[in-house]
């Protein structure tokens, strides 16, 4: 049976449903800055790469530093102002980290966003200290680079088959198997689950609280998949 020490979770579509809002403050941004908007699945798509990466997914034709940072700041704006009420955690997530903590388990924030946008999101729940560990793209490499998540594991001192990341995109699985760590892909947010399959996670799960149910089982060792309630 595999005993975990570490659990790792991607912010935005694992933890906190903020999806609607990356859409719309994207689409806002490129009105903004006279830009043809990309489609609402486009930007799902880029959800956990930092925003100089995603832009340049989004809008590979544009080569002018300044409009790229023109629009990485339009996008700022309109998402800080989205944000004036803290997105809603996803269902189970306080209850779940709550546990999680009380059995014993080191917490980390592996995420896309930039560290003055963890930091307010953080302080707005008042979880500056809550977790153990956090890495932001803007000080390391973006997902799906393994960095970050070495990073977390030097910092640590815990071995990455002691580790679990916890993520809604392809960008957080493919890190962690980068990392040679397992992973969990969760199928309510930024991307399809048919599409994070794809990627072999160690366990697939369409609620934050079959993640819990499963470790206490014990977690395998085996690629399980939890049932996604008749979809």
């Amino acid at each position: 049976m595999r005993e975990y020490q570490l659990l790792i979770f991607d912010w935005d579509g694992t933890l906190v449903d903020s999806i609607g809002r990356i859409v719309t403050a994207m689409h806002l941004a490129a009105d903004a800055s006279g830009l043809a908007r990309c489609t609402d699945e486009q930007v799902r798509g880029i959800i956990g790469l930092g925003l100089p990466e995603a832009i340049r997914c989004l809008y590979p034709e544009m080569h002018d530093p300044a409009q790229a940072q023109h629009l990485r700041q339009h996008y700022s704006e309109h998402y800080l102002a989205l944000e004036a009420e803290p997105s809603p955690l996803f269902y189970g997530v306080a209850e779940g980290l709550q546990a999680f903590r009380a059995e014993g388990y080191q917490l980390a924030v592996a995420t896309g966003k930039g560290r003055q946008g963890l930091q307010r999101v953080l302080a707005d729940r008042g979880w500056l200290e809550y977790f153990d560990y956090s890495r932001c793209a803007d000080e390391t490499a973006s997902k799906p680079d393994p960095l970050m998540l070495q990073e977390i594991l030097e910092q640590s001192g815990i071995a990455a088959s002691q580790a679990l990341m916890v993520g809604d995109s392809s960008f957080d699985l493919l890190m962690a198997a980068r990392a040679g760590m397992d992973c969990v892909a969760v199928g309510y947010g930024a991307q399809p689950m048919q599409a994070l399959r794809e990627c072999q996670p160690t366990l697939a799960i369409e609620c934050f609280t079959e993640l819990h149910a499963w470790l206490v089982r014990g977690a395998s060792n085996q690629s399980v998949e939890v049932m996604l309630h008749g979809r």
